[in-house]
């Protein structure tokens, strides 16, 4: 390749928008010549390559978006702490078939037993996927609703939370709320419902929201939208936060 070639080709890409290809040209063609690839092989090679740092590109961008609190993934590790967890329901949601049918996941259990981790790490997996995430608290949720309410940008700012393709909403059940404050969650999950996934943590069974949202109707009507597509995994073990602990205070002693 003649430097004129190569200078052209660099310009090109950078018109193009194709800031890899301007910047590794030389060396995807040092690879082509030592594979002796053909025309064809050449012109995928590169374009494989612009794919990967494009998707890489809108992952990194995704994960900034969607406010979660870290980017742990799941490995077997994440399970032999909970003998009561079925491995097998968590991998299932790790193919985000859920997502595709716009279906929920709610994952049910005591503090500390992994259930926060299990949803980042779904949603991570999501967001790798191409699937737009955005995480929130209940409490912050309901606390950003009321402030948007309180100025006329209700319907503004549920479209924070009616946008994404997955929802997550963490610590259900921590803090119970007044009826008008459950009355704003029910807007999200009743406008999300069959049009976006919404991924729940909740330290409550289903047949405590009704102390949880102040109003028995009120949380059947939240529960009848939630669970008609939805993933139950319940987790009842040990405090991953406890066991940690402990073996700080052993290492100490």
């Amino acid at each position: 390749m003649t430097e004129l070639v190569s200078n052209r080709i660099e310009a090109s890409a950078t018109k193009l928008g194709l800031p890899h290809l301007a910047k590794t040209l030389h060396e995807l063609a040092r690879r082509a010549d030592t594979a002796a690839m053909g025309n064809l092989d050449f012109l995928d090679l590169i374009l494989q390559e612009e794919l990967a740092v494009k998707d890489e590109r809108r992952y990194r961008a995704g994960l900034r978006l969607s406010k979660l609190p870290h980017h742990k993934t799941l490995d077997d590790d994440d399970f032999a702490y909970q003998p009561d967890l079925d491995p097998r329901k968590v991998r299932d949601l790790s193919t985000l078939v859920f997502v595709q049918a716009k279906a929920n996941v709610a994952l049910l259990g005591p503090p500390g037993v992994g259930k926060t981790h299990i949803a980042v790490a779904l949603a991570v997996a999501a967001c790798r996927a191409g699937f737009t995430v955005y995480f929130t608290t209940l409490d912050d949720l309901v606390r950003q609703l009321k402030a948007a309410d309180a100025i006329g940008w209700l319907t503004r700012k549920l479209r924070t939370y009616l946008r994404p393709h997955v929802l997550v909403i963490d610590g259900v059940g921590y803090q119970p709320l007044e009826r008008p404050e459950a009355n704003l969650v029910f807007q999200v999950i009743s406008k999300r419902y069959e049009k976006g996934s919404t991924l729940l943590t909740s330290n409550k069974g289903f047949g405590e929201w009704g102390q949880v949202f102040g109003d028995e109707v009120l949380a059947t009507a939240i529960l009848d939208r939630l669970l008609h597509h939805c993933g139950v995994v319940p987790i009842n073990g040990p405090s991953y936060r406890l066991k940690n602990r402990l073996t700080a205070i052993e290492n100490v002693a």
